[in-house]
């Protein structure tokens, strides 16, 4: 067994490896406090795959037992991956692919498993340490060094690695993954900061991965690493290859200069199956290796277009964005919706309020948590012209919604301003190109439609890359194409005043300072020319919310009323919904939340809730119903169970011999309060207001 421990900027962290999980090509547990997680790698010893990807499966799981917790639910177990966990996995993900050699095409798993968790220190940036080094000490050909980091900020600066406490406190939650040469990945939120101060905290991020990395050759040294698996050599017919060159590049050319995405995708594919049947007799069952070649020459082309002859397949410069179109109140019984078109990319957003009640419960090792705020991404087959299942959210939609949730969360209104729950739901109708950016702009206008607050209206902006060489463009706005064949998909959310959220993946072995200063800044440039067009179609939020949705009444009572209000086993509040239509939620705190469809059913609701509350006054004036009569008088009751004696002497100016001859059981009649004991018994006159 190794065992090492660091100290970096405050943070003491401990790798260890030998002890478990042995049969693993590569194995390690690592650590921050009591937090500890073990990471695995292992290849597939069978056949390499006929996949036409990199098969690398990622996993990242939590147990419950890590916090010492049993699962919530039925059956008692942890179960399908949480959202949470899900986005942690593609973080992991997302720097190691494509680190990993060309023709190398054995299945790869790497799993991260949270084994304890003092739930203060964050696991899943751990995973990315762990994932390299597990990979580096395993015969898997891979052999570059990375980490990644968490950057948080407090009252004395940046803070590497923050806890829980540290971020929610400081508002500002990223990841950066690299290598000692350049950043591989970047996700993350703030509240609105400048392109400047993300630079910085790329900088701060990046000298804290290279001390991680130099941690990581140090533990390295002491690991016995058995030889690296040889990489198989690229099984290609040069004779084939140099054919279809020949035959069918300039066709390639043409066809991949197709006006539309669905054009370009059946002519390319009606060109594929002509060379297939072409070569059917010289080559027989070479159809997938002459697709393969053909898709080969169009990535040479396409990107050759844009290095050399600096335009783009559909013809624009740049920095051009795709003609956008943004519609509001587009359907008319929901609380709020928005058909935002940019290009080829289509999303319709509905937004739907509610009470307390639509709360989410989030079970995690951290503790349970509410939210109040959700957001939710759909990508149905038929948005890009193909067939397929309509199952539950994949790793794709569960990530793209988590970071259109983060980009628009810091513009929310507060639950003191606005206290409804708020559902957003982004289906995409068409995809071409940054769907998830098509989601936050759809959003923010959905939201506003519905007459959310929003303390400031967003956009979001994909940015992409191709690097030949020295020479790179950074292109704004990217089609689906150029995302699938370019190096870098870089998305970035603000208002026009910062940045709330960005994400950056690559597929080359990563970005410099210098090509994230020149997107960020082209980034800023675009979302700002989006706002305007958005801010055209709704220049702010709608004063009323939808007559759909509910009337939300907020109002605070004391604490020692809630009893009161709730009655014996509920009887009260049930009469109160009953009769007013309304809902009614109440907290611990004393806040009373009504909630109705009509403002009608609401008042009546809250004028219900305030006589409950209310104490009688002496001498005011009060409507009540007599609920019984005695000898000497009745009862009546001036406020919700609260009753006062109407004495026979208080009932009438003239003397009465039997109380029935004037009121009975059930009559309403308004009394006067005429004095109030020391123990709080009332007594009524009606004999004073004749």
């Amino acid at each position: 067994m190794i065992k090492k421990d660091i100290k970096i900027n405050d943070r003491e962290l401990f790798i260890e490896t030998g002890r478990i999980a042995k049969q693993a090509d590569g194995s390690v547990l690592i650590g921050e406090g009591a937090t500890t997680v073990l990471v695995t790698a292992v290849a597939s010893k069978g056949a390499e795959t006929d996949k036409d990807f990199f098969p690398l499966f990622v996993e990242y799981r939590e147990k419950f037992y890590a916090a010492g917790k049993i699962p919530g639910g039925f059956f008692k177990r942890e179960g399908r991956p949480s959202e949470h966990e899900t986005v942690s996995c593609r973080l992991i993900d997302s720097p190691i692919r494509p680190l990993f050699p060309d023709g190398f095409n054995y299945e790869v798993q790497v799993a991260c498993t949270v084994l304890s968790s003092d739930q203060k220190h964050q696991a899943d940036v751990l995973g990315i340490v762990g994932a390299s080094l597990a990979l580096n000490m395993s015969e898997i050909p891979f052999d570059t060094i990375l980490s990644g980091v968490r950057v948080g900020i407090g009252d004395d600066g940046l803070i590497l690695n923050p806890t829980f406490e540290e971020v929610d406190e400081g508002g500002l939650d990223i990841i950066v993954a690299g290598s000692d040469e350049a950043i591989l990945m970047v996700e993350g939120g703030a509240n609105e900061i400048s392109e400047e101060k993300i630079l910085e905290i790329l900088d701060f991020a990046h000298e804290g991965i290279r001390k991680f990395n130099a941690f990581q050759r140090e533990f390295l040294e002491s690991c016995e690493i058995p030889q690296k698996r040889e990489v198989p050599e690229p099984k290609q017919n040069s004779e084939l290859l140099e054919k279809l060159r020949t035959d069918y590049t300039e066709e390639v050319r043409e066809r991949s200069n197709t006006k539309g995405k669905l054009n370009r995708q059946r002519a390319l594919t009606m060109l594929g199956r002509e060379a297939v049947e072409k070569y059917s007799e010289e080559y027989p069952d070479s159809g997938k290796e002459i697709k393969a070649i053909l898709h080969e020459i169009e990535r040479e082309i396409v990107r050759g277009l844009i290095i050399k002859d600096k335009v783009r397949v559909d013809g624009r410069s740049f920095d051009d964005i795709r003609d956008i179109t943004c519609e509001v109140g587009v359907l008319p019984q929901t609380h709020g919706s928005a058909l935002f078109t940019r290009g080829e990319t289509q999303s319709l957003v509905v937004v739907t309020l509610g009470t307390s009640q639509d709360e989410q419960r989030v079970d995690a090792l951290r503790g349970e948590s509410w939210k109040k705020f959700l957001l939710h991404y759909n990508f149905p087959p038929y948005s890009v012209g193909e067939v397929g299942f309509f199952r539950g959210p994949g790793r794709r939609e569960i990530g793209h919604g988590v970071l259109a949730e983060r980009s628009i969360k810091p513009v929310i209104p507060s639950e003191d301003d606005f206290p409804y729950t708020i559902r957003v739901v982004s289906d995409i109708m068409e995809s071409n190109g940054s769907s998830s950016m098509a989601t936050v702009c759809g959003g923010v206008l959905a939201l506003m439609d519905a007459g959310v607050p929003v303390k400031k209206p967003l956009a979001g902006i994909a940015m992409g890359l191709v690097v030949e060489g020295d020479d790179y463009a950074i292109l704004t706005d990217i089609l689906g194409l150029e995302d699938h064949l370019g190096d870098m998909d870089f998305k970035v959310v603000g208002s026009r005043d910062g940045i709330t959220a960005f994400q950056m993946d690559t597929k080359i072995s990563g970005v410099s300072r210098a090509i994230l200063a020149e997107a960020l800044e082209k980034a800023h440039k675009a979302r700002i020319s989006i706002l305007e067009k958005m801010l055209k179609t709704i220049p702010e939020p709608r004063a009323d919310i939808s007559p759909n949705a509910p009337k939300i009444v907020q109002i605070e009572i004391p604490v020692d009323k809630i009893r009161e209000i709730i009655g014996p086993g509920g009887k009260m509040i049930r009469h109160i919904q009953d009769e007013s239509g309304a809902k009614i939620d109440i907290d611990d705190d004393g806040t009373v939340q009504i909630a109705a469809v009509d403002k009608e059913s609401g008042d009546m609701a809250l004028r219900m809730v305030e006589s409950i509350i209310e104490e009688p006054e002496l001498n005011k004036v009060y409507k009540g119903v007599v609920k019984s009569v005695v000898k000497f008088g009745a009862f009546v009751e001036v406020l919700p169970g609260k009753d006062g004696l109407l004495h026979i002497s208080e009932i009438a100016k003239k003397r009465i011999d039997k109380v029935e001859d004037v009121i009975n059981v059930g009559d309403e009649l308004e009394v006067k309060i005429i004095g109030i004991d020391d123990q709080g018994k009332i007594r009524l006159s009606r004999k004073a207001l004749l």
